[in-house]
């Protein structure tokens, strides 16, 4: 498996700093080959958990039918993006991550990924709510997930040096 270098490697995130923005992150974009070879990237909502990133999706679709052409994809999670226009410049942070992604088959990893993903985006909701969604969406549930090969993360050089840092 061939990845470039990042040009400005100055700039470049550690893992563990690309691990805390896959961590915290809510949204990210995925990236695939579609039809005819056609880029295909579409926003998702993601949980990452050891080294997997895991999608709830629809059961049919342009994404699923390129993952089964291709399941090689990468997946783009902005972490911030603040204009600076008095320094003509923004201020960004992002990763990428790289890997294959598989539909989840095993009905036991759906659930776990289905509970994966309430905890991440309905931490509130007691236990007995989510087991009532979760049991009765299960049998309908699409879960992807993506093993991560590579990652790469990326911020200004004005972060770096420490201005603005979050």
């Amino acid at each position: 498996m061939v990845f470039r270098n990042m040009r400005r490697f100055r700039q470049q995130l550690s893992n563990e700093e690309c691990e805390a923005i896959l961590s915290r992150g809510t949204s990210g974009v995925l990236a695939v080959t579609g039809d005819e070879g056609w880029p295909y990237a579409v926003p998702l909502s993601y949980t990452y958990r050891e080294g997997k990133l895991l999608f709830h999706c629809a059961t049919a679709g342009h994404k699923l039918d390129a993952l089964k052409a291709e399941p090689r994809a990468s997946f783009c999670i902005i972490d911030r993006d603040q204009i600076v226009p008095e320094e003509f410049t923004t201020y960004y942070r992002s990763v990428i991550a790289f890997g294959a992604v598989r539909v989840l088959t095993d009905p036991a990893e759906v659930e776990r990924a289905a509970r994966l993903l309430a905890e991440k985006y309905c931490p509130a909701e007691s236990p007995q709510a989510v087991e009532q969604e979760i049991g009765g969406a299960l049998s309908r549930m699409c879960i992807l997930e993506m093993t991560v090969s590579h990652m790469t993360g990326k911020e200004a050089r004005e972060l770096m040096e420490g201005k603005n840092r979050v």
